[in-house]
């Protein structure tokens, strides 16, 4: 039978609808993606080191790309066992998690679409996941 799964996905969670003999199943898995620029415990905007000043722009950009890296791959090992997945969301992370599943040799023939959708309530994915593989 096959086993199909829709994914609505922003910034902050990722909601994997999974269709499979006419049963459903909804789960949210959170990003833990820090969007905010500073920590509490940073008090100035750059350091000093032997002379050097240094801005903490690239601790930032890094500590945000690992933390993308690490929710895009617990991604992929939930759709792993799928027959088709469909992406769908408001935000750049659906492209993001479009690139990663064309990179695995696994997953490359398993996308069937990836679409622009505002933010939905969990009936509303649902329903718009339940349409998408009805035709």
């Amino acid at each position: 039978m096959k086993n199909n799964i829709g994914i609505w996905i922003d910034t902050h969670q990722a909601v994997l609808i999974k269709l499979s003999n006419g049963d459903q199943t909804v789960k949210t898995i959170e990003s833990h993606i820090d969007t905010k620029v500073r920590t509490p415990e940073e008090s100035k905007k750059y350091g000093r080191f032997e002379g050097h000043y240094t801005t903490y722009e690239k601790n930032w950009a890094n500590k945000k790309i690992q933390q993308t890296h690490h929710f895009l791959k617990k991604l992929l090992t939930e759709i792993d066992d799928c027959d088709a997945v469909v992406l769908f969301g408001p935000s750049i992370m659906k492209t993001i998690l479009e690139k990663e599943i064309k990179n695995n040799l696994n997953l490359i023939g398993q996308l069937v679409g990836v679409f622009d959708a505002d933010s939905m309530t969990e009936n509303q994915i649902v329903a718009w996941v339940k349409d998408f593989y009805k035709k």
